[in-house]
């Protein structure tokens, strides 16, 4: 699919950029990718060192060290490799942190895509397929979120930036006739997952005998979408760039698209807690006659934060005859054996 090509991935030791590098590697010969990443202590690092470590074995996959908002390190990678599709998922996740390091988001998600723009306008490639949120829809009432609804209500900085990004994307499109996919991610989860996810910040606390809280009196509904699905999906979209198309006066229509990428089926947090406890007892990572009622506190909701996300994903089905599909218990199931072997 992918053969003879070159692939730049910006957050190659994160959570989704580790996993679509793994995969491309593995299932395309003759291809190079290329990984950025500025490794932060956002979280765990020796969880991003594991991630990098599944890779590299592969002779073709060369990781530099660094930040896209550095704009010679970005300006550096393009001359030395001929790009020919750029896959950005560098970015300060989480909405909660963007509140109290908001320098980080404005550097990261603001800056460093532009320093991306700014690059394929003189470097130009085949395909820019970025990275976008659930977070955009901010306090939209309707559900399923549609990527036709308007999203100009944010709800946090980190919702703002991703918002902006779809906006820059779009004018360098328009411009420059760069093909640009958003992609609107719902709730990812999975093994050697982000640690600052509800999952794994349950598992911890449980482990160390800690309270639980689950938000809204556990009436929050959220898509929980499994990595392989969302890898699966960015793969697909990849391959299948916007048509470059002139409109009636001569210039170019963008070539641009924003698709959501979620399971299309939300879950009450109380299910999801109650499958979580289950599959930790079957791997061994809490003990059978664990008291989780012990340890669970039904909170009210916080700032921030929506009572449901939950994707349409009608347009991914159409265009790419793709919807994500692994039932919560086995992507739990994969996460808890993970857990147990990472923490031993």
């Amino acid at each position: 699919m992918f053969e003879n090509k070159t692939i730049f991935i910006t957050g190659s030791a994160g959570f989704i950029g580790s996993n679509l590098a793994l995969k491309l590697l593995k299932e395309n010969k003759d291809i190079n990718v290329i990984g950025i990443d500025n490794m932060n202590d956002y979280y765990d690092v020796n969880i991003k060192k594991w991630r990098l470590e599944q890779l590299t074995d592969y002779t073709n996959f060369k990781q530099y060290e660094g930040s896209i908002a550095d704009k010679e390190l970005i300006e550096k990678i393009f001359k030395e490799n001929k790009i020919d599709i750029v896959v950005n998922l560098a970015a300060q996740a989480g909405v909660r942190y963007s509140i109290t390091n908001p320098d980080a988001y404005i550097e990261s998600n603001v800056i460093g895509f532009y320093n991306l723009l700014e690059a394929m306008r003189y470097n130009p490639v085949e395909h820019f397929v970025y990275a976008s949120s659930s977070s955009v829809y901010g306090s939209n009432k309707k559900v399923p979120y549609s990527t036709d609804d308007k999203v100009d209500n944010p709800v946090s900085l980190y919702a703002a930036t991703k918002k902006s990004n779809e906006l820059m994307a779009h004018a360098y499109a328009k411009l420059y006739n760069i093909p640009s996919t958003g992609l609107r991610f719902f709730t990812v989860y999975g093994p050697a997952g982000r640690p600052d996810m509800a999952y794994f910040g349950f598992t911890d606390k449980l482990l160390k005998g800690e309270t639980i809280k689950i938000f809204n009196y556990g009436n929050c509904k959220r898509d929980f979408t499994y990595i392989d699905d969302i890898v699966e999906g960015v793969v697909r979209i990849m391959a299948k760039a916007p048509e470059k198309k002139d409109g009636e006066d001569g210039l170019p229509i963008p070539p641009y698209k924003v698709y959501n990428i979620g399971n299309n089926n939300p879950e009450n947090l109380l299910d999801f807690v109650q499958i979580l406890q289950e599959e930790l007892v079957r791997a061994g990572v809490l003990p059978a006659d664990y008291d989780f009622e012990a340890h669970k506190e039904l909170v009210p909701m916080q700032p921030g934060d929506v009572p449901i996300t939950y994707a349409d994903t009608t347009p991914l089905e159409q265009d790419f005859d793709f919807k994500p599909a692994t039932p919560l218990r086995d992507g739990l199931r994969k996460f808890a054996e993970w857990y147990k072997e990472f923490y031993k």
